[in-house]
């Protein structure tokens, strides 16, 4: 199966994310709640909250991301299955890496 060599490594490195990074994914998760709860007028600022909230999120996982594939000769592979990782648990988060 393709990417399976790094499944393992790269679910490993999803939940250290999601133990280090806890009070960010709660930010995130509130921050929704902010919004969807949000009369109009408040909602498109709210929002950018939210997504700002990702985006801090996405920068720290390319960080790890990057960190480990530079130590690999041919890193496609696992940043492929890396940002599939990330996409399968935080989607939205997903759309904000580069």
């Amino acid at each position: 199966m393709f990417g399976s060599r790094f499944k393992s490594i790269v679910a490993s490195q999803l939940d250290l994310f999601a133990r280090e990074n806890q009070l960010l994914l709660k930010r995130i998760a509130d921050s929704l709640d902010e919004y969807n709860r949000a009369e109009r007028d408040e909602a498109e600022e709210l929002f950018g909250d939210y997504m700002d909230a990702h985006a801090v999120a996405a920068e720290i996982l390319e960080e790890m991301r990057d960190h480990y594939a530079r130590t690999l000769e041919d890193p496609d592979e696992y940043v492929e299955v890396f940002n599939r990782g990330v996409q399968k648990r935080w989607p939205v988060t997903a759309t904000e890496l580069d």
